[in-house]
């Protein structure tokens, strides 16, 4: 999209948020027209920055037009940023995790109306490594495979998104399904691993931004993908560039694979 992009974030007081809006208020490609946050913020009606005009709301019928929201919120505030964006017709990149059945029907649903993309990670790096984990699988399929993640303390959800995503990602090269492979905890007396499951193992504590650490175990030798993040403004980054990228776009779900594969080399 050539021209200025206008952007609100949704869930814009939070540790993404507070990046966005500055990576944003700095990127000359985009107009922040908005900053949405929970109705018991203690920033509500407050200046997003010293001397802004833009304040922060809970109030989507304030806005004015809107080419696409970015949104890091929670479950009940991704529902309202989805309900507005169809309503609106603005695209909606959401990095939203922790949502249920009915939220991810709802978010395909409106991809007949609207652009979306839904991320877990919106980092390039992460990106390449649910590839090398796609191959990886696909060409060991009797090897055993674990994913382990750590986060801060503060995260409310586990596994991450992201590790969800990669299991989805290994399953779907060894045509199985997740729901059926997935071992979300082992405890006691569990005998024998059983062969084809997927482990999942969680870390929290202290600030650690994200890791993630896909283990290929075979006999007698293993394979080790991982990724390790330090600076949370690589996910802000990354969503920025995707709503760059899918604003104007027509109606459709679209995955960061696919603003990754135009930026490749025919």
């Amino acid at each position: 999209m050539g021209e200025i992009v206008r952007v609100a974030v949704n869930g814009a007081t939070g540790r993404m948020g507070r990046v966005l809006l500055d990576l944003l208020r700095r990127d000359r490609r985009f107009a922040l027209v908005g900053a949405l946050t929970a109705p018991d913020s203690p920033e509500m009606g407050a200046p997003v920055a010293h001397g802004s005009d833009l304040c922060f709301t809970h109030d989507w019928s304030r806005l004015g037009p809107v080419d696409v929201v970015i949104d890091f919120s929670g479950p009940e505030g991704f529902a309202a940023a989805l309900a507005h964006c169809r309503e609106t017709a603005a695209a909606l990149v959401t990095g939203t995790t922790g949502l249920d059945a009915q939220l991810k029907a709802q978010l395909d649903q409106a991809s007949a109306r609207i652009a979306c993309l839904h991320s877990a990670n919106f980092s390039l790096g992460v990106a390449v490594l649910s590839r090398l984990l796609r191959e990886a699988a696909a060409a060991l399929p009797e090897w055993d495979l674990e994913i382990v993640e750590a986060h801060h303390g503060r995260k409310e959800d586990a596994p991450s998104g992201t590790a969800l995503a990669l299991g989805e990602v290994a399953a779907s090269a060894r045509s199985v399904l997740l729901t059926e492979q997935a071992v979300h905890a082992r405890e006691g007396h569990t005998g024998p691993r059983r062969a084809g499951s997927i482990g999942f193992a969680v870390v929290r504590g202290g600030d650690v931004v994200g890791e993630h650490s896909a283990l290929l175990l075979g006999l007698g030798e293993r394979i080790e993908l991982s990724h390790r993040a330090t600076d949370r403004s690589i996910f802000a980054r990354g969503a920025i560039e995707a709503a760059h990228w899918l604003a104007g776009k027509p109606p459709g779900c679209y995955a960061l694979d696919a603003m990754l594969a135009e930026r490749l080399p025919r």
